[in-house]
């Protein structure tokens, strides 16, 4: 298991996501108030909003909360002006990292970017260095105790790319473009995924042992601490012995 999966996994064992929730609601109003900005306030003809909505309920963020971030987007209500991009670069042992932003002060986000990736020993690249390494897909994480065999069947009927078992949970992937619609095919047939998203799945794998696997964890950490980054994505792999030394 390498990349999204591993750094998904790791957060859930050591409860940031709790941890954080704060953050994830700041990340979430700004994706929420960009996306009805752009598309619209209608989340049925808005894809961007709805899956920025799924997320929002599924951190539990209070409904007032969301519609002010709405009304924000569509001008109803005074809103900072957002702008976003993605940073690119490299961690310990070569790591591939993309870092997405959405900010209302590139100069500060930019800065405070790269101190992190110094600090933890990586650094910085330019645009196009590593972003040939992933792919954008559309990725859904259920339980093992979903039938696996329904799911498989539900999930390539509706169109998606592939079913895995990846031992602590399946997943299934898609193309972003019918993402939505195979989600919708998988609830519809009771099938009840832990997370669904878009995302950029790494198609090469860099192993850490070692020293290298504490500076990753704590470069992904503090990259995701930031309130200016919504997502960072990574093609770091590192065995479950390993893992372990650096868990608590």
């Amino acid at each position: 298991m390498a990349g999204h999966s591993k750094w998904a996994n790791i957060k859930h064992r050591k409860g940031a996501q709790d941890a954080k929730r704060g953050k994830i609601f700041t990340k979430l109003i700004k994706e929420i108030t960009v996306a009805a900005r752009i598309g619209g306030g209608d989340a049925e003809g808005n894809a961007r909003l709805r899956a920025a909505l799924d997320k929002a309920r599924q951190a539990n963020m209070p409904r007032d909360n969301i519609d002010r971030a709405i009304k924000k987007g569509l001008g109803d209500l005074d809103g900072v002006s957002y702008e976003e991009g993605t940073f690119e670069g490299y961690g310990p042992g070569g790591v591939a990292v993309i870092v997405e932003f959405m900010t209302d002060n590139r100069t500060r986000t930019v800065a405070d970017v790269r101190h992190v990736f110094t600090k933890y020993g990586g650094n910085l690249g330019v645009s196009g260095s590593v972003a040939f390494l992933f792919e954008r897909k559309g990725l859904l994480s259920f339980p093992l105790s979903v039938d696996f065999e329904q799911l498989f069947e539900t999930a390539l009927e509706a169109g998606a790319e592939d079913v895995k078992d990846e031992g602590d949970s399946y997943e299934v992937i898609t193309d972003p473009a019918n993402f939505m619609e195979i989600r919708d095919a998988l609830d519809a047939a009771g099938l009840q995924f832990e997370t669904a998203e878009v995302t950029m799945l790494p198609q090469t794998q860099v192993q850490l042992a070692g020293k290298q696997v504490e500076s990753m964890l704590k470069l992904m950490d503090k990259l995701e601490d930031n309130d200016d980054v919504q997502n960072v994505y990574a093609n770091f792999d590192i065995a479950d012995d390993e893992l372990a030394k650096f868990e608590g």
